[in-house]
């Protein structure tokens, strides 16, 4: 049956169909949204509870184990980390990609339920969720401030209105507010006055209880009307509380501010935040996983009017950062280098045929065959991202092969033969149809492998290879419907020899040369055979040898205009000492010239920090006003490392941040142990022979042990005696140091704590402990320092799981040159020598254990995509030979991408790892057009062997070397683009244009010599 034949006699069915195609390519291109990877997120939940004043080891105890273990037993859930730090407890839940988010949720909730019942009844904070991964950072951060208003009506109008609205967004996590000043009031008790007048903290509290209630009071309700009882509220201020009674005193009231000041202040006065030296509050909005990032930015940007509308007078919100637009450059740059590739596969094409007419054929396949792939996009719920638009640049230097191959066979029967455009297209496209459909399902058979691919590999390649797949099945379609059609109605036989320019006849008298030169290489090639084939061999392992060899690595490092540094001071230092401290490092960070933005944050945030670790969010000026995030970063560090009493750990933010843990550097290994003094001993250990490892930088590690702690030791057998619980004991020491929150003040917008501590001269040294009582028997007030003794020790700052196991996460950045690869073999090489104890466990997490996980996958991958086309490949020739050799040019542009790759200073990444897989596809189109011929002219025209292949390569030789030019520079705007973005473009880039040069200068003479030699082992086969 003559495929092409029906589409030549039907040409209205034909362009109503390409047409109808196209138009609604267009529409789905309209709905498609717009992000900047696939969906790779991991459905992740992070559970938070609290009880204030409650030590690290009470909160993993007490509050994280409990939960830990009826999370565990959550189907799909892939990894588990909490952190227990003064008063906080936080679990990371990141569960397999296929469990959707929402029934996720539903089931947590069940387990926070289950666990209810073993955790403290009295959690200052029970446990709660919420859809978000900690490590991904904000994408999106306002700044409210004012020149006249105090912090805490600012932080207030932000809490109860910014981050309330903002929060009912869809697609936003959270809303977490950095340098929230919350108002409160504070009664700062002297305990000197309370021993004069012989009261104790537990007076104080109870008296203010009381004068602070909010009951219900009930109704008056008569035959005719109704009647509710009211009482009035205190006023939400420092001021109504002041005259307060606490006591009696020989019938002289005693009010509480004899006893205590009582002020109106922040309710944490720990935490602070900056933006370019400005103090206010900063809103740094997170997205749920799996949710569209430019999405919820434009929703939040079309808020923002109203909103300022109803900011208080004298105060300003500004937009610090929008991860959207980023990501927007980063896309429209893409689309710049697909239409660049564009405009260059339309030239060589026009080059290559010298006429206008001819070159519209070809060239129309490629908008069809593109666009015609955006309803599939649509109906598989993907995105317009760089993964996909790369997949369409990449597919703009093939689709049209298959158009060209047509084209370029119906042509020559009209020069060869004389025919007409009718008869040489019917003729032309019945005998190369087959060719076509080879060429086709089998680079579309390249990536069948990659969809089942699992993990977040699979996640971001899967888009990628469906609309690879898609475009190239449509432009199989196009080249055998359209193409045809055109070819027989708008080709013209050429009356006259010359070429209508000087350009054409410049390009015809080279492409001559070169077929004359290659004629007489090929003759030399076929004569000389077994040193052809010895060299090929050479080659194969030469590729083997190269491939094992080259340093490998996850990720390319991405400018995205971001930065972001940890610091970390003394565990003992102090408010004042740290807010001194940050504001250097953010000081030095403002005044290099390509930061455009430094937000400085110390305390709380999204994430519980203690007091001696900060934050530094920098956002960069664009790209063409300052050098690369990386060049930055690097003259950075010396200056930061310079500042004394402060470490400074800045990196350059990934694309792509796996696993829930934000660690001061990029890479994590973690050490996990039953034995909590052998897991901190050993890393210890570990941690400094990481740091004599070269090429390691920032190794630095989340155990804190050194935090100063006041051991207040009871004498049980005293305490007995004087009537003294330890409970009582305990909760007099967390109403004077807590701060403790005794009530709570409620006002129509808001509630407000009302805390209870001593005032700031008692709470710089332990020794005041002296100055507090508890009321015991009798009646009787006992100095604290009568039945305790205070000791001097350390510990830990916060404790950490992974699992339900204590763990310690080293985490380390890596020096320009030092790939991910020869980091983990260089860990564990030093790990074995070593001698660590089986007890304990130690694994890479985040994106070193991805890497871990897909480099073994890489190379089965490769394995089964080589498989799946010689399966395809042996059933459509009906051969198990013929496929060898269309697979022959394999090990040359594997040898050319790694050698590109090793010459531009690239390491082998999962982007020149995707080059590999479409150089597979791509090189052995050029063997399908000289096997196809040769065996057709052995067939039809009893040829021998080595005539028929002969034949077959000068007759292919211009559509061989049309569609590798096309390939190769529909990737070389990847491998020379700029831009946001283009460090993940150009190893896909390089490998391509290096593979495709070099199979395309060997391949040419290796394949019709193994042709040979194959085509020698079939006949003798048959002969044995």
């Amino acid at each position: 049956m003559n495929i092409t034949g029906f589409f030549v006699h039907r040409p209205v069915t034909t362009v109503l169909t390409m047409a109808g195609l196209f138009l609604f390519g267009i529409i789905a291109y309209r709905q498609l949204p717009v992000s900047a990877l696939p969906t790779v997120d991991y459905p992740t939940l992070q559970v938070a509870a609290s009880l204030t004043g409650a030590s690290p080891d009470t909160m993993a105890n007490s509050v994280a184990l409990p939960l830990e273990k009826e999370f565990s037993s959550i189907a799909g859930l892939d990894s588990m980390t909490s952190t227990s730090s003064l008063g906080a407890t936080q679990i990371s839940l990141q569960f397999t990609l296929d469990r959707d988010i929402d029934s996720v949720a539903q089931d947590v909730q069940a387990a926070i339920s289950a666990a209810q019942r073993r955790l403290p009844n009295n959690l200052t904070t029970p446990p709660y969720y919420r859809k978000v991964n900690p490590a991904d950072l904000p994408i999106f951060y306002l700044a409210l401030t004012s020149e006249t208003l105090p912090l805490t009506e600012v932080s207030e109008f932000a809490d109860t209105t910014l981050s309330q609205r903002i929060s009912t967004l869809p697609g936003v996590a959270q809303v977490s507010l950095y340098g929230r000043q919350n108002p409160s009031v504070r009664v700062k008790v002297d305990p000197h006055s309370l021993a004069v007048n012989n009261l104790s903290l537990e007076d104080v509290e109870l008296a203010v209880q009381q004068h602070n209630p909010n009951l219900p009071t009930g109704y008056l309700l008569s035959r005719s009307r109704m009647i509710s009882l009211e009482t009035p509220e205190r006023s939400p201020n420092a001021k109504s509380f002041r005259s307060i009674v606490v006591a009696q005193k020989n019938g002289v009231p005693i009010r509480l501010d004899e006893l205590a000041r009582v002020v109106d202040g922040p309710e944490n006065d720990l935490v602070a935040a900056w933006f370019n030296n400005v103090r206010g509050v900063v809103l740094a909005i997170q997205r749920q996983p799996g949710s569209n990032t430019i999405a919820v930015a434009d929703a939040i940007r079309e808020i923002l009017p109203n909103l300022k509308q109803l900011l208080p007078a004298a105060t300003e919100l500004e937009v610090l950062y929008d991860r959207s637009q980023s990501i927007r450059e980063s896309v429209k740059d893409v689309q710049l280098t697909l239409l660049f590739s564009l405009l260059l596969v339309v030239l060589v094409i026009y080059l290559f045929l010298g006429n206008a007419s001819a070159t519209l054929i070809p060239s129309l396949a490629l908008p069809i065959s593109l666009v015609g792939v955006f309803p599939i996009m649509l109906y598989l719920h993907m995105s317009i991202n760089i993964i996909t638009l790369m997949a369409l640049t990449l597919s703009v230097g093939f689709v049209v092969d298959d158009a060209i191959v047509m084209l370029e066979n119906i042509s020559r029967h009209m020069e060869e033969e004389g025919l007409s455009p009718w008869q040489a297209t019917l003729i032309g496209g019945r005998q190369i149809a087959f060719t076509i459909l080879s060429m086709t399902l089998s680079l579309a058979a390249v990536f069948i492998p990659v969809l089942f691919m699992g993990g977040i590999l699979g996640r971001l390649l899967h888009e990628f290879a469906i609309a690879i797949m898609a475009s190239v099945l449509l432009s199989g379609v196009v080249s055998l419907s359209l193409t045809p059609m055109l070819c027989s109605r708008l080709l013209k036989p050429h009356q006259d020899k010359r070429r209508p320019n000087w350009l054409i006849r410049g390009s015809e008298a080279v492409f001559l040369a070169m077929r004359r030169g290659y004629a007489s290489s090929l003759d030399w090639s076929l004569k000389h055979r077994r040193l052809v084939l010895l060299l090929f061999l050479l080659m194969a392992g030469w590729s083997i040898q190269v491939g094992n060899t080259m340093p490998k690595g996850f990720m390319p490092s991405e400018d995205t205009g971001q930065l972001l540094c940890f610091t970390e001071t003394e565990q003992e230092i102090g408010y004042e000492a740290m807010v001194e401290r940050q504001r250097a490092v953010a000081a030095i960070i403002s005044a290099d010239p390509g930061v455009a933005i430094a937000m400085s944050f110390i305390g709380g945030g999204a994430v519980q920090t203690s007091l001696n670790s900060g934050r530094v969010f920098v956002r960069l000026k664009p790209m063409d006003q300052r050098p690369h995030a990386d060049e930055i970063v690097k003259r950075l560090r010396p200056q930061l490392a310079r500042i004394p009493g402060i470490k400074a750990f800045i990196q350059n933010l990934p694309v792509i941040r796996v696993g829930t843990q934000l660690t001061k550097s990029q890479y994590q290994f973690t050490l996990q142990g039953t034995d909590t003094g052998e897991l901190y001993s050993w890393s210890e250990k570990v941690e400094k022979t990481l740091r004599e490892l070269p090429g390691f930088l920032n190794v630095t590690s989340d155990v804190q042990l050194a935090k100063p702690q006041a051991l207040v030791e009871i004498d049980r057998d005293k305490a007995d005696t004087l009537g003294i619980t330890p409970e009582k004991l305990e909760k007099t020491l967390y109403a004077a140091f807590g701060p403790k929150q005794i009530s709570t003040i409620y006002a129509p917008s808001n509630q407000y704590a009302l805390l209870l501590e001593v005032d700031e001269p008692f709470r710089t040294d332990p020794s005041v402990l002296s100055l507090l009582q508890v009321r015991g028997a009798n009646n009787t007030l006992i100095p604290l320092d009568a039945i305790a003794r205070i000791s001097r020790s350390v510990g830990p700052a916060s404790i950490s799981h992974l699992g339900q196991l204590p763990a310690v996460t080293l985490s380390f950045d890596l020096a320009p040159g030092l790939s991910l690869g020869q980091a983990i073999e260089a860990i564990n090489k030093a790990r074995a020598s070593m001698g660590m104890p089986d007890t304990i466990a130690a694994s890479f997490q985040g994106s070193a254990q991805v890497f871990q996980s897909s480099l073994a996958g890489m190379g089965w991958l490769l394995g089964l995509a080589v498989l799946v086309i010689y399966l395809v490949l042996g059933m459509l020739y009906e051969s198990y030979i013929h496929p060898l050799t269309i697979l022959s040019g394999l090990p040359a542009a594997g040898l050319g991408a790694l050698l590109t790759l090793k010459f531009f200073g690239l390491e082998l990444n999962l982007y020149g790892f995707v080059g590999l897989i479409m150089l597979i596809g791509i090189v052995k189109k050029n063997a399908i057009m000289m096997i196809d011929f040769a065996i057709e002219a052995q067939r039809r025209e009893a040829l021998p062997p080595r005539e028929a292949i002969h034949q077959a390569c000068l007759l292919r030789f211009r559509p061989i070397l049309m569609t590798t030019l096309a390939a190769l520079l529909g990737a070389l705007p990847l491998m020379l683009g700029g831009g946001i973005g283009a460090e993940l473009r150009q190893p896909l880039g390089i490998s391509m244009v290096g593979g495709l040069m070099l199979s395309q200068l060997l391949t040419l003479f290796t394949t019709p010599v193994i042709y040979l030699a194959m085509d020698r082992f079939t006949h003798h086969g048959k002969g044995s």
